[in-house]
């Protein structure tokens, strides 16, 4: 009984703590009322690995972080965009990538530009974005090998991400969600997102049931 106990007091620990890390903008509703179509470009990675690597070396592992974000959150709202789960559509990222390559907007240098000008590139209502800080390659996968007193050492601890949604017409930050990337999170990066954007489906902002139950209120 006390284990039960114990355990459910977690698991609601977990869930207050994971809503903490849930923003939204107390105008979502005003500034994201016409928006039709979003576009999910490429992370911004930020590597702190063990192997002693060059220049160069990093960046190129950085974008290729960078990218597998990007096609992991197409993947998960590919999926669940077929259960019509949204009010608004996704650009393919290949279209994506083809129009900032167009453009002359490489991974080395998309942070120069504003949400408002990726958006009128992209001819988009909204950008998709985010940050990682890792200190392995999860596009590689995390260790298997599982130790308990990891949980305690901070041994299981890979870094962190940050998803946000910017409204393209006046570039304000709409929503953010940010987790600690671990062992538990998932063996990769596509487990990562499926496993965290299922814990911020009742957050999203552009669910349809969410929207539905705002309306009723």
């Amino acid at each position: 009984m006390k284990k039960t106990l114990l355990f459910i007091a977690m698991l609601l620990g977990f869930q207050a703590f994971s809503q903490k890390n849930i923003y939204e903008n107390s105008r979502f509703d005003q500034l994201s009322e016409n928006h039709e179509v979003l576009a999910i470009v490429p992370f911004i990675a930020k590597l702190e690995l063990k192997q002693t690597l060059s220049k160069e070396e990093k960046i190129k592992l950085a974008e290729r972080e960078g990218y597998a974000v990007q096609d992991a959150l197409e993947t998960y709202f590919s999926r669940r965009k077929k259960r019509k789960k949204f009010n608004v559509e996704f650009q393919n990222i290949k279209n994506t990538n083809a129009i900032l390559a167009q453009n002359n907007i490489t991974y080395e240098n998309i942070d120069i530009y504003t949400v408002k000008q990726l958006s009128d590139i992209l001819e988009v209502d909204g950008i998709i974005s985010g940050n990682l800080d890792l200190n392995i390659l999860l596009s590689e996968g995390v260790p298997t090998d599982f130790k308990f007193l990891d949980y305690f050492s901070g041994d299981a601890d890979y870094g962190r991400i940050g998803v946000k949604i910017s409204d393209g017409a006046s570039g304000k930050l709409l929503w953010k969600y940010e987790k600690e990337i671990t062992k538990k999170t998932g063996k990769n990066t596509t487990e990562l997102i499926d496993r965290m954007m299922k814990l911020a489906t009742k957050k999203f902002p552009y669910d349809k049931e969410k929207k539905r139950k705002k309306r009723k209120n």
